[in-house]
């Protein structure tokens, strides 16, 4: 079982589809197996090494340089073209790779070159004449197929291997539980350098036969004009992006009168967001929920069984438990605990740290999420934050996310972050970030007393303050060490 086989039986069952549509061009499906065919040609003549690095835009770059590789066998490295040079550089050091398929324009951005053997420019390759690359690899479903690095909010990135089998399975999971067709066309803005958009934005469509928007850049009024002009059938963002495009002053539910589907994924979806998308778009955000480790989704609210704060239930042949973190026993639903997942989408570990995929996978396979969460009655799952990011004030277990979702729920607070901060009687306190909605005035003594009549005492921030901007990844997440330091 393989990434690329079913993605090229797909596209060979209709070559003239349009398949892919972003900012420069539109591809069928044709046009994308051959010009992957030049650039597997162009790698072979160069690399050497194992795996072949990928720093493109979100735009159809992306599956051409990711099916190049494959059919040469090799592992696909998706690079995160945001890093710092020298964070770039570790990830290039740590996986060993001698090429990288980019793009100028995409170096000019950046403004340096990554230090490797090899750039291979598309821009610069000629895509004329028959491609020496002919026939593709074969691939074992325990073959690894994806190096694909974390975002490193809490450190150095860590390479998670995906097999073949990892991502495939994943892929028919997906479309085994959501009705994703032909009849379907996707848009969305997510980097192909992380897992939400290179599995659920790219692969999965070229897989089912969906056509396919990409934007390179979140931009509302962009988002808003790719609705009008395409009237896609699905919409795939993160909440961040969500609650951009309410500020969206043109926007209205005709625009969204497509969407059948619209999924929010990559981290908690605010009840503020969802309430305020539903009134003004007349549209419902099915939240879905996913690790890089779970190559990435192993939950997903399906349309017509949406409930207040859960991410749907698992998935086929996700297998999820609700662990005791003193005990380490099973626990029954609506109590909390960590969640562990199971299933053929599980990660094979993390590249070169045999200790730290000791430390997150059991010896049954299961995966240690370090998220905590519950099951209702019915096998609705429902994330209530994070282990590691849980503070304990004078004793009592306190999650951010539910100080935050009270903040969210205020009329001037676009989004907030809370980070806990040393306290000598209390053990911690904590602490709130706050961004504002446009026009909005920030009122520290007002929110406090908001969170005051909604959350116990102890819950209730010891300080507000207002940032400009919320600190966050290139995936949107906020990073909350950043926040750490503020407090």
């Amino acid at each position: 079982m393989s990434i690329h086989w079913p993605i090229i039986r797909s596209m060979l069952s209709s070559p003239r589809r349009v398949a892919v549509i972003d900012e420069r061009r539109s591809y069928r499906s044709a046009e994308i197996l051959v010009a992957a065919l030049h650039v597997a040609s162009a790698i072979a003549r160069v690399s050497e090494s194992r795996c072949v690095g990928v720093m493109v835009p979100t735009s159809g770059a992306f599956p051409i340089a990711a099916l190049a590789g494959w059919i040469l066998g090799r592992v696909v490295v998706p690079l995160n073209y945001l890093l710092k040079p020298e964070e770039l550089a570790y990830v290039i050091g740590d996986c060993g790779c001698d090429t990288i398929v980019t793009a100028t324009p995409l170096i000019d951005f950046m403004g340096y070159e990554p230090r490797v053997d090899h750039l291979l420019r598309l821009d610069r390759l000629s895509f004329s004449g028959v491609p020496e690359a002919r026939w593709p690899a074969a691939a074992d479903a325990q073959d690894l197929g994806v190096l694909l690095y974390t975002s490193g909010t809490s450190g150095r990135p860590k390479g998670v291997m995906l097999s073949h089998g990892n991502i495939s399975s994943n892929m028919r999971q997906i479309v085994d539980w959501v009705d994703f067709g032909p009849s379907d066309t996707m848009l969305g803005v997510l980097p192909q350098f992380h897992s939400f958009g290179m599995t659920v934005l790219t692969l999965l469509p070229l897989w089912a036969g969906i056509r396919v928007i990409f934007a390179p850049r979140f931009v509302p009024g962009r988002i808003i004009k790719l609705l009008r002009e395409h009237r896609p059938t699905v919409l795939v963002a993160i909440p961040s992006m969500y609650g951009a495009l309410l500020q969206a002053k043109d926007a209205g539910p005709d625009d969204f009168a497509s969407l059948r589907y619209v999924v929010s994924g990559g981290e908690p979806l605010p009840a503020a967001v969802f309430e305020r998308f539903r009134e003004r778009f007349g549209v419902t955000i099915n939240e879905g929920y996913g690790l890089t480790e779970t190559s990435p989704v192993t939950n997903w609210c399906r349309p017509g069984e949406w409930r207040p704060h859960s991410v749907g239930r698992p998935i086929p042949r996700v297998i999820q438990r609700i662990v005791d973190i003193n005990t380490g026993r099973d626990l029954p639903p609506g109590k909390d605990g960590e969640v562990w997942i199971g299933g053929p989408n599980v990660m094979k570990g993390y590249y070169k740290l045999p200790e730290e995929t000791a430390r997150t996978l059991t010896p049954e396979g299961f995966l240690r999420t370090g998220d905590m969460g519950r099951f209702d009655d019915d096998g609705h799952l429902y994330i209530t934050g994070r282990i590691k990011e849980m503070l304990i004030i004078a004793g009592e277990n306190v999650f951010p996310r539910e100080i935050e979702e009270v903040l969210n729920l205020h009329p001037a607070v676009k989004d907030s972050g809370v980070v806990g901060r040393a306290d000598h009687l209390r053990g911690e306190i904590p602490v709130a970030f706050v961004e504002l909605n446009e026009g909005a005035g920030f009122n520290e003594k007002e929110l406090i007393a908001w969170c005051r009549g909604k959350l116990a005492g102890y819950k209730v921030p010891d300080q507000i303050r207002h940032l400009e901007a919320l600190p966050r990844n290139p995936t949107g997440k906020v990073v909350r060490r950043e926040l750490k330091a503020l407090a």
